[in-house]
């Protein structure tokens, strides 16, 4: 009874935030929402006001870098004046910023399971979001081309932009140069090639591209 008189009364940021200290203090994940609750000193029924489960709040993690993301993009004034590929790479880079921050967590949410496809499952929401991010820039790009051979399918696209964030959060787990720097070039690479490809110019980019994956993984 008295835990129930002194449980705060959390917001879902304050509820993410007592997430990640408690996994990375405990090197687990909690057994149940009782036990998260009550070392959190706060109510079953605040928590279910905005998850249904653990699993739920893995997932809003990565929403809120998703959203976060966007909202500090938003405040850009000069970004909404940028290509198509100059907002893919603010993107990226501003993302990549916030895991840097949370770096300690996402290792462990990344590596939790020893199944690397389950612990992917997190990252459904995330998915969802650069997908729409990438068709609403390709779209934008062929509103303004004449011809429909130089258009571009935003489905096709868009899944491409996922597949590539796939293998820079790989680099990036991976990556253990100063400030991460590897992971910046391997982000303007990337995206390079990704537009170039699109755009048929691709030889060029992806030979750099190639070269220095090979020299990241085999040097």
């Amino acid at each position: 009874m008295t835990a129930k008189t002194t449980a705060k009364k959390p917001s879902k940021e304050n509820i993410i935030s007592f997430y990640m200290n408690f996994v990375l203090e405990h090197e687990t994940v909690p057994k149940s929402v009782f036990k998260f609750c009550k070392e959190n000193k706060i109510k079953e029924e605040e928590f279910y006001k905005y998850f249904g489960s653990v699993t739920g709040i893995q997932k809003a993690i990565w929403d809120l870098f998703f959203e976060n993301t966007m909202n500090l993009l938003s405040k850009n004034k000069e970004y909404q004046e940028f290509s198509s590929k100059d907002k893919m790479l603010s993107f990226f880079f501003t993302f990549f910023e916030m895991l840097k921050l949370n770096r300690s967590y996402v290792l462990f949410a990344l590596n939790e399971d020893k199944n690397p496809l389950k612990n992917l499952e997190q990252l459904k929401g995330l998915r969802t979001g650069i997908r729409n991010f990438a068709k609403v820039l390709i779209e934008e790009d062929n509103s303004v081309k004449i011809s429909k051979i130089t258009k571009h399918r935003p489905g096709v696209f868009s899944e491409g932009a996922w597949v590539q964030f796939l293998f820079l959060l790989k680099f990036w787990m991976d990556d253990t140069s100063a400030d991460f720097e590897k992971t910046d070039i391997a982000i303007e690479k990337s995206v390079k090639t990704v537009f170039d490809v699109f755009d048929n110019t691709p030889l060029d980019s992806i030979l750099d591209f190639g070269k220095f994956l090979y020299k990241e993984n085999f040097s």
